[in-house]
């Protein structure tokens, strides 16, 4: 792949990691549409990693949170380990094994290669868009990630391993199981962000060790040094498109994202039916 290929995919990697419209199918389709070579799942993690320093910069004073929570749950003091901070951690920790063990399963057995499908992209876009717009009519709008308990956080990790259907969004999933208990929109972003840090990185370091397996060919150098481009790329858009998000997320509803998804979905399934992706 070129240079060109990777600025675009870095860019749309950084703009719709964090928007509810599905990174991992925005990374895909180029391939399949426009017939490029599929830069794989090495150099979309590589993006990954890009928009997780962005979301780390963005909510530093939440993940010193977390940090400085960590250290309260593993003290042998009950009020430090009942505090808040302590449980935003335990939160985001219960939220994750299930989505790191079905996603390290379907990479063991090829499934996530396999289900890299401009149908199945565009089925997912369509009823999980629906699904979130949904959600955010009929939630309410009280809880806070304060308010938070362990089965809510469990339910929303359930719901992040529907995220390994390309096209579902693994923010957007995540943000339709929040409204659908009752967060606001931008508790139930901000919740779905830093799930999003344990997941990346944890995904990082599988990707690394696939790296460095093939580290010493020219060929996993060539990948390495890419990924290293894509992901300084996507750093810089995720950031801003996180800070822009956020900044409407209260002042408007999911309405516009569930449009797009649907027109995306539709327009894909129009190509397919008229011989494209054959």
């Amino acid at each position: 792949m070129t240079w060109i290929h990777y600025l675009l995919l870095a860019i749309i990697q950084g703009i719709t990691e964090f928007l509810p419209i599905s990174s991992s199918a925005h990374l895909i389709l180029p391939a399949k549409v426009l017939h490029w070579p599929d830069q794989g799942p090495l150099i979309d993690l590589m993006a990954h990693l890009g928009s997780l320093g962005a979301v780390v910069l963005y909510y530093r004073a939440d993940v010193r949170r977390m940090i400085a929570g960590g250290f309260d749950l593993i003290s042998l003091k009950p009020q430090r380990q009942a505090s808040q901070q302590a449980q935003l951690t335990l939160f985001v920790l219960i939220a994750t094994p299930p989505a790191l063990l079905v996603g390290l399963g379907m990479s063991m057995i090829g499934l996530d290669e396999a289900i890299r499908s401009p149908v199945i992209i565009a089925w997912a876009m369509i009823i999980f868009g629906i699904i979130l717009w949904l959600a955010d009519i009929w939630g309410k709008r009280v809880k806070t990630i304060d308010m938070m308990d362990w089965k809510s956080a469990i339910l929303i990790g359930f719901a992040q391993v529907l995220a390994f259907i390309p096209g579902t969004s693994r923010s957007g999933i995540t943000m339709t199981a929040a409204r659908g208990l009752g967060f606001t929109r931008s508790e139930s972003a901000r919740f779905s962000m830093l799930m999003a840090i344990p997941i990346i990185l944890a995904g990082g370091a599988y990707a690394f060790l696939k790296l460095l397996k093939d580290g010493n060919s020219g060929d996993g150098a060539a990948r390495l040094s890419d990924g290293l481009i894509v992901a300084g790329l996507s750093f810089v858009t995720a950031y801003f498109a996180i800070t822009i998000f956020m900044k409407l997320i209260e002042r408007i509803s999911f309405l516009p994202f569930m449009i797009y998804r649907l027109a995306l979905g539709g327009a894909l399934l129009w190509w397919m039916s008229h011989g494209g992706g054959g």
